[in-house]
C-alpha cells in the first residue's frame, strides 16, 4: 500500500524527497500519478505520453514552465491532466503548448508568449485558461483534432485567435477572443467549429472568417470592433455535403461532418450580435451559404450583410440597423431568403440587389433609409411577400434594367418620391397597398408589369403612370385621394385595365397620351375634380363598361384625332358626359348618361340630349347612339353604304395594292352572296387575312373599313372591330387562357377581331409559352363560328411567317396575306398637307420641297411610324411655327397666323 500511494503522487520542490525538476517527475511517476510542482520558474520542456496530473502545489500563478527551446509542453498521448500552471515559449512565434495526441486538458491555465497548437487526432479540453501573447495565431488547429474551450481568454495575439484547419473541430464556450492582430477565429480546409456564448472583439480583420469547406455554428455570440466583417464566408463554406460520398455510400448525416445537420446550410448564427464592424456586418462571398436566426447586427461602416458571388443566406428574425451603407445588399448570382426581419436606419439603401441575384423576403419591414428602400439593377430577381416599406426620401422599390420584381400582400408608405419604379424591368404586384408616395407606381418599361387586387391612396400626384410606350396589366385595383391623375398613360402605351376604381381623385381619372391605346373594361371613377377620361390627340383604345360620376370637368373628352371605341360607358352627375373635339374619330356604341345637365349622350332618365352640348362637341361622335344618327344608319341602302365605304377606302393615302386587294375581295364577296341568294354553293373561300406590314401604314383602319364592307353585303351581322393583342388573350397562369381568348371571341362575334403584334403569341425560344394555348384556343373558335366572325392577325411581315408556322391549323385559314408598304416620302408630304388643310394651315410650295427632302433624310429604324411618323412631324411643325410667330402676333400679317415655313420642320433625326 505505502508503494501504490507513494506512486500515485510525484513532488517537485527545492531540498530532499522531492524532484528538483518537473521531467524528472514525470519520468518517475506511475500510470496516472499526479505530480504537485512547488512556486517557482521551471526553465524546461515537457514531454508527456501518458497518464499523468501536473498541478501548481499553490495555485494559478504560482509556477511558471518556460522552454528553454521549443514548447514548453509537448504531448504525444494519453490522459494529461495539467492544472493552474504558467506556460511560455522560447518565443512569441514558438508553441508554447504542442499536442500531438491522446485526450489531454488544460484547466486554470496561463499560456503566454507562444501559441497553442493541437494536431493529429488528438482530442483536447481547455478550460479557464488565458492564452495571449503569441506573435502569430494563439490556437491552431490541424489534423483530425477535437478541440474544446471553456470559459477561455485568448488575446493580445500578432494574428489569428484561434485557426482551424484540415478536418480539425473546435467548440468554444463563455470564451473572449480580443485584440487579435488579425482574425478573432478562422476556420478553412474541412474544419468544423460551435462557438456558444462567446465574444470576439477588437480583431484587426474579420472577427469570424470561414472559408474552404468549413462548417461553424455559433449561438448566442458578440463579435464587435472588428477590423473588417463580423462575420466573413468564403470559399464553399457553409455548403452540405452530397448526400453520398462520390461512391454511392450514404454519408453520416448525424456525425459531426455537419455543426448542425437540420438545417439546410452548414453555418448557423443563432440569437449573436454583431456590431461596430470596420467591414459589412457579414459578407458571404464565392460559393459560401449560412443560416442567420434571430440575430441582430447594427452600427456597421460597410453594408450590414453583403452576399455575392454565388452564395446563398437564410435570414430569419435578423435586425439590421443603423449601418452606414445599404442593409443587405446581394449580387452576383447569389441566393438569399429572408422571414419575419427587419433593416431599418441605413446610410444608402435598405435592400440593394444586382448581378443575377435571387431573393425571397417574407414578413419583413424595411422603413428610415437614406437611399431608395429595395434597389434592383442587372438582372436580379427579388419576391416581397407580405413586407412593409416605409418612411424612405427616394423609392419604395426601384426596379432596374433587367430585374424583376414580385410583390405579395406588401405595405409601401411613406415614400418621398415613387412607391414602386420600374426603369426598364418587369414587376408583378398582388394584394399590395401603396400610400403617401409622390407616385405611387411608375411603370417605364417595355414588358407589360401585372398590377392585380392593390390599394392606392393619399398620393402627392399619379395614382399610376405609365410611361412612352410602355405596357401593363392592372386589375381590380382601387385609387383613392391623388393630388393628380388616377392613371396616366404617356404616349404610345398599350394598357389592359380592368375592374379598378378612381375615388377623390383630385386630376383626370383616367389620361390617355398622343399614341396611347389602352383597353379598358369596368373602370369606375367616382367624383373627379377633372375628367373621367381624357383621351389626348391620335389616343385611340377600347373602354367597355366603364362608369364615371360626378366629374368636375366633361366626364368623357377626346381631343382631335382620338380614335377611341367607347361601349356600354355611363356618366351620372356633372355637367358634361362627352365632349368630342372636331377631327376626333370614336366609335361610341351603347353608351348613355343620367343627371348630366348639357348632355350628349343618350339620357338613362328620358331626358334628350342638349343640342348645344352636343354642337359644342363637334356633333354626336360616330355610333353614339343618338336616335338620329341611328336612323341615318338604318335607312341607308347597302349600296350607298359600299359607295361610302369606296370613297373613304379611296381617300386613303397610298395602299393601292391593299385598295385593290380589297376591293377584289369585296366583288367576290358580292358574288358569293349573288351565288347563294341563287342557290349554288359557293366557292372555297376564306375570309380571314394576314396584314403584313410596319408601324403606322393603316392597318387598323383598313380593318375596320374591310368589317364595314362585310356588314354592308350581309355577310357579318354587324361588321364592328374588336381590336386585341397578346396581353388580352393570353393568360398569367395555367387555365387562365382559354377563358381570356374565348372571351375576347366573344366580343367580335359578327364582327372583325384584329389582333395586332399577332407573332408575340409565339415568342423567340419559348415553345412552353401560354400564347400556344391562346393559339389553339383561336383555331378551334375560328373553326367553330366560321361564318360569324372575320379574323385579321397583324404584324411585322417576316415576323408574320414564323407566327403562320407555328401552328398547321393556321395557314389553312390564313391563305390570304395583304402587305402594307411603308409610304414613300411623296405620301408622307401628302399626309401632312392631309393634316394642314384640315387645320387651316397653309403649306407653300418651298415648305412641300422641304418636306420631301426632309422624309428623304429621315432615318427609318424601328422607331419610324410611317403615317403616325408624318401626323407627328405636322404636330411638331406647328409647335415650331407657334414659337417663331409667338412674339409678332399682333404687328404681323394675319396670313403668318396660317403658313407653315420650311424653318418650321424639326431636325431630321428618328421620330
Amino acid at each position: 500500500m505505502a508503494l501504490t500511494k507513494r506512486a500515485a503522487r510525484e513532488r517537485v520542490a527545492p531540498g530532499w524527497g522531492a524532484h528538483s525538476t518537473i521531467g524528472a517527475a514525470v519520468r518517475a511517476a506511475a500510470e496516472g500519478a499526479v505530480v504537485s510542482v512547488h512556486p517557482g520558474e521551471y526553465r524546461e520542456s515537457l514531454v508527456l505520453d501518458r497518464n499523468v496530473t501536473v498541478v501548481a502545489e499553490k495555485g494559478p500563478g504560482t509556477v511558471r514552465i518556460i522552454a528553454p527551446h521549443g514548447p514548453a509542453v509537448t504531448v504525444h498521448g494519453g490522459q494529461v491532466m495539467l492544472r493552474d500552471l504558467t506556460l511560455g515559449a522560447a518565443a512569441p512565434s514558438d508553441a508554447a503548448v504542442l499536442i500531438r495526441g491522446g485526450t489531454p486538458a488544460l484547466h486554470g491555465c496561463e499560456i503566454t508568449g507562444g501559441r497553442v497548437e493541437v494536431t493529429g487526432d488528438a482530442v483536447v479540453t481547455l478550460g479557464d485558461c488565458d492564452l495571449h501573447g503569441a506573435d502569430g495565431t494563439a490556437v491552431r488547429l490541424t489534423g483530425t483534432s477535437r478541440t474544446v474551450l471553456e470559459n477561455c481568454t485568448v488575446r493580445s495575439a500578432g494574428g489569428d485567435g484561434v485557426t482551424a484547419d484540415d478536418e480539425a473541430r473546435v467548440e468554444c464556450t463563455g470564451t473572449l477572443i480580443e485584440d487579435t492582430g488579425h482574425r478573432g477565429a478562422h476556420l478553412t480546409g474541412a474544419a468544423r467549429g460551435r462557438f456558444t456564448r462567446c465574444e470576439m472583439r477588437r480583431t484587426g480583420a474579420a472577427a469570424v472568417h470561414a472559408e474552404g469547406r468549413s462548417a461553424l455554428v455559433l449561438r448566442d455570440c458578440r463579435l464587435y470592433d472588428t477590423g473588417a466583417q463580423g462575420l466573413r464566408l468564403s470559399g464553399t463554406a457553409g455548403r452540405r455535403a452530397p448526400a453520398d460520398d462520390g461512391r454511392g455510400r450514404p454519408r453520416d448525416a448525424a456525425s459531426a461532418e455537419e455543426p448542425d445537420s437540420s438545417r439546410s446550410h452548414a453555418i448557423l448564427l443563432g440569437r449573436c450580435e454583431i456590431f461596430r464592424t470596420a467591414g459589412a456586418g457579414v459578407l458571404a462571398e464565392d460559393e459560401a451559404a449560412a443560416v442567420l436566426d434571430d440575430c441582430h447586427i447594427h452600427d456597421t461602416r460597410r453594408a450590414g450583410i453583403l452576399v455575392s458571388g454565388t452564395g446563398a443566406l437564410e435570414l430569419d428574425a435578423v435586425r439590421v440597423v443603423d449601418v452606414a451603407d445599404s442593409g443587405l445588399a446581394v449580387t452576383g448570382g447569389a441566393t438569399v431568403r429572408v422571414r419575419r426581419g427587419e433593416i431599418a436606419r441605413t446610410a444608402a439603401n435598405g435592400l440593394y440587389a444586382a448581378g443575377e441575384a435571387d431573393l425571397a423576403l417574407s414578413d419583413h419591414e424595411i422603413h428610415d433609409t437614406a437611399y431608395t428602400a429595395v434597389h434592383l439593377a442587372g438582372g436580379a430577381r427579388t419576391a416581397l411577400t407580405e413586407c412593409r416599406i416605409r418612411d424612405t426620401p427616394e423609392y419604395g422599390v426601384r426596379v432596374c434594367e433587367r430585374s424583376e420584381a414580385t410583390l405579395e400582400d406588401t405595405r409601401i408608405q411613406d415614400v418621398g418620391m415613387t412607391g414602386v419604379f420600374v426603369e426598364g424591368g418587369d414587376a408583378a404586384l398582388r394584394g399590395c397597398r401603396v400610400s403617401r408616395a409622390h407616385t405611387a407606381l411608375d411603370l417605364r418599361t417595355t414588358h407589360r408589369p401585372f398590377v392585380a387586387d392593390c390599394e392606392i391612396g393619399d398620393v402627392t400626384e399619379v395614382g399610376i403612370q405609365v410611361g412612352p410606350g410602355g405596357g401593363a396589366v392592372i386589375e381590380g385595383v382601387r385609387i383613392e385621394r391623388t393630388g393628380s391623375t388616377g392613371v396616366f398613360l404617356d404616349t404610345g402605351s398599350a394598357v389592359r385595365i380592368e375592374d379598378c376604381t378612381m375615388t377623390g381623385v383630385e386630376g383626370t381619372g383616367l389620361y390617355a397620351g398622343a399614341g396611347a391605346r389602352p383597353r379598358v373594361r369596368g373602370l369606375t371613377v367616382e367624383r373627379p375634380a377633372r375628367n373621367g377620361v381624357f383621351l389626348a390627340e391620335g389616343a385611340a383604345g377600347l373602354f367597355e363598361d366603364c362608369r364615371i360620376s360626378e366629374a368636375g370637368y366633361p366626364a368623357i373628352y377626346v381631343e382631335a384625332e382620338a380614335a377611341p371605341v367607347l361601349r356600354r360607358c355611363h356618366v351620372s352627375g356633372g355637367d358634361h358626359d362627352l365632349v368630342v373635339c372636331d377631327g376626333a374619330e370614336p366609335v361610341i356604341e351603347d353608351c348613355g348618361s343620367e343627371g348630366v345637365r348639357d348632355a350628349v349622350l343618350p339620357q338613362r332618365d328620358g331626358a334628350a340630349p342638349s343640342a348645344r352640348a352636343a354642337t359644342a362637341a363637334g356633333g354626336p361622335a360616330k355610333g353614339s347612339g343618338s336616335a338620329a344618327a341611328a336612323e341615318d344608319e338604318t335607312d341607308k341602302a347597302p349600296e350607298e353604304r359600299l359607295a361610302e365605304l369606296r370613297a373613304e377606302l379611296d381617300r386613303l393615302v397610298g395602299l393601292d395594292g391593299v385598295k385593290r386587294d380589297i376591293v377584289g375581295l369585296t366583288k367576290l364577296m358580292q358574288m358569293v352572296k349573288v351565288r347563294e341568294e341563287a342557290g349554288l354553293p359557293p366557292p372555297p373561300l376564306s375570309r380571314h387575312l394576314v396584314f403584313a406590314g410596319n408601324p403606322g401604314t393603316g392597318k387598323t383602319t383598313v380593318a375596320r373599313l374591310y368589317g364595314g364592307f362585310l356588314h354592308a353585303l350581309g355577310l357579318l351581322e354587324r361588321g364592328h372591330l374588336v381590336e386585341a393583342d397578346r396581353g388580352d388573350l393570353v393568360g398569367e397562369y395555367v387555365g387562365h387562357t382559354a377563358p381570356k381568348t374565348q372571351a375576347v371571341f366573344r366580343r367580335a362575334l359578327g364582327g372583325v377581331l384584329f389582333i395586332d403584334e399577332a407573332y408575340s403569341l409565339v415568342p423567340h425560344g419559348q415553345s412552353n409559352d401560354f400564347g400556344q394555348e391562346a393559339i389553339s384556343t383561336l383555331v378551334k373558335l375560328m373553326e367553330d363560328h366560321r361564318d360569324d366572325v372575320v379574323v385579321i392577325v397583324a404584324g411585322y411581315p417576316e415576323e408574320m411567317q414564323r407566327f403562320l408556322a407555328s401552328n398547321a391549323g393556321l395557314g389553312s385559314r390564313f391563305t390570304r396575306t395583304l402587305t402594307f408598304d411603308d409610304y414613300d416620302s411623296a405620301e408622307l408630304v401628302r399626309i401632312v398637307r392631309y393634316h394642314a388643310d384640315r387645320h387651316r394651315y397653309e403649306c407653300p410650295e418651298e415648305t412641300v420641297d422641304a418636306l420631301h427632302r426632309f422624309f428623304e433624310d429621315l432615318p427609318r429604324g424601328e422607331q419610324f411610324g410611317n403615317g403616325r411618323t408624318a401626323r407627328q412631324v405636322f404636330q411638331l411643325m406647328t409647335e415650331r411655327h407657334a414659337m417663331r410667330i409667338a412674339d409678332d402676333l399682333t404687328a404681323g400679317d394675319a396670313r403668318d397666323l396660317t403658313t407653315l415655313l420650311p424653318e418650321d420642320l424639326p431636325p431630321a433625326q428618328p421620330i
